[in-house]
C-alpha cells in the first residue's frame, strides 16, 4: 500500500483560492535523488509568482498554459528519509531552494541534490526563512561589490530580501540607512541599521545624505527619483523590472555613466546556500520571521504574503498539521 502525504495542490494558475490541500502519494525516489521529510518551508514573493504565473515570463519555467508542477513551493528545510545520492544519507538535515519552483509545500519531496545543502546549525524554520530572500539579497550584494566604509540605502528593509540585504551590507562593513514602515523600525534597528527612515512620514528620496548604493528591495522606487540621493559615482539596484521594464534596459544605457543601474540575474543557487549556511552558523545573519502557518493554512499564508504587509518572512511549519 502506497504511503500518502498532504500537499498544497492546484491545477491552474490563479490566486490563493485555487489552492487545495490534498492527500497525495509520497513521491517515489529516483536515481540520484533524496527523499526529504519537509519540516519547514516559506510562502514568499517567488511562490506568489509561481502560483499566479505572473509576470508572464515566469511561465517559461513553470508551464505556459498550466503549471507543470501542481504542488507549490520553492524552498525547504527538512530531514532526509532515504537517499540514492552520493554524499547524502538518511537522517541528515538539509535545506534548499529553486526559484522556478519545487513541490515543497508538502510533507515529503523527492529532489536531485544540485540545490540541496547540509543544513546549518539553526532551527528548521530559520533555515527555510533564509533561502529565497537570502539568495536574492546575496546575489544583489555580490553583484554590487561593496567595500567597507561605503554607504548604502536599502528601501524595503522590512521585507525578506531587504532585511537580509541590510545584514549582508553591514557584514561587508558599510554604513546602512534602512527605509521601512513605522511599525517595523524597532526590528530593523535591531538588525544593525545605522539609521532608519519611516517612509510613512518621510520621503527618503529627499534625504539630505547621499549614498554609494541605493538598493530598492521592493521595486517601488525608480532610478530617476533616487539620483539626487546618489553620490557622483554610485549604483542603483532594484528587485523588480520597474515601469515598462526600465531596469532591464537602464543598465545598458548607464553602463558607462558615473551613476549606474545594475539589474543582476541571480543564478548561482548553490553558492548562495553555501554563503547563507556560513553566516547562519556564525550567527551573523538572522532572517526575520513574521508569521508561522501550518500546511492547512497555506492559502491564508499566500494571501498575507501577497498583501505586502509582512515583515520579513512567512513560514509554513510542516508535520504539525494533520497529526
Amino acid at each position: 500500500m502506497k504511503r500518502t502525504m498532504h500537499a498544497a495542490f492546484r491545477q491552474d494558475y490563479g490566486g490563493p483560492e485555487v489552492l487545495r490541500v490534498l492527500e497525495l502519494p509520497v513521491p517515489e525516489l529516483k536515481a540520484g535523488q533524496v527523499l526529504i521529510k519537509v519540516m519547514a518551508t516559506t510562502v514568499n514573493r517567488t511562490d506568489c509568482a509561481v502560483l499566479t504565473g505572473k509576470p508572464a515570463i515566469m511561465r517559461l519555467f513553470t508551464g505556459l498554459r498550466r503549471p507543470s508542477n501542481p504542488v507549490t513551493g520553492t524552498d525547504f528545510a527538512g530531514i532526509i528519509e532515504r537517499s540514492d545520492a552520493p554524499g547524502f544519507s538518511a537522517g541528515q538535515k538539509v535545506f534548499g531552494f529553486l526559484d522556478t519552483g519545487i513541490p515543497t509545500h508538502a510533507e515529503f519531496v523527492a529532489l536531485d541534490t544540485s540545490n540541496v545543502l547540509q543544513m546549518p546549525d539553526v532551527p528548521f524554520e530559520v533555515a527555510a526563512a533564509a533561502c529565497e530572500a537570502g539568495h536574492y539579497a546575496y546575489n544583489f550584494t555580490k553583484a554590487a561589490k561593496p567595500r567597507s566604509g561605503q554607504t548604502a540605502l536599502v528601501n524595503g528593509a522590512g521585507g525578506g530580501i531587504g532585511s537580509a540585504m541590510l545584514q549582508f551590507l553591514k557584514h561587508a562593513g558599510l554604513t546602512v540607512t534602512a527605509v521601512c514602515r513605522g511599525d517595523q523600525v524597532e526590528k530593523i534597528q535591531g538588525l544593525g541599521a545605522d539609521s532608519v527612515i519611516n517612509y510613512e512620514s518621510e520621503d527618503f528620496t529627499k534625504d539630505s545624505r547621499t549614498y554609494d548604493f541605493v538598493f530598492d528591495a521592493v521595486g517601488k522606487s525608480r532610478f530617476c527619483l533616487c539620483r539626487k540621493i546618489m553620490k557622483a559615482k554610485a549604483m542603483y539596484l532594484s528587485s523588480e523590472p520597474g515601469p515598462y521594464g526600465e531596469n532591464l534596459w537602464l543598465p545598458l544605457l548607464t553602463r558607462f555613466s558615473a551613476q549606474r543601474v545594475l539589474f543582476p540575474f541571480p543564478a548561482d543557487i548553490p553558492g548562495s546556500l553555501a554563503f547563507l549556511k556560513g553566516l547562519l552558523n556564525e550567527r551573523k545573519f538572522k532572517p526575520l520571521i513574521d508569521r508561522t502557518y501550518t500546511l492547512d493554512q497555506v492559502a491564508e499564508a499566500f494571501r498575507y504574503t501577497a498583501s505586502g504587509q509582512k515583515t520579513g518572512n512567512v513560514v509554513i511549519a510542516l508535520n504539525r498539521s494533520f497529526t
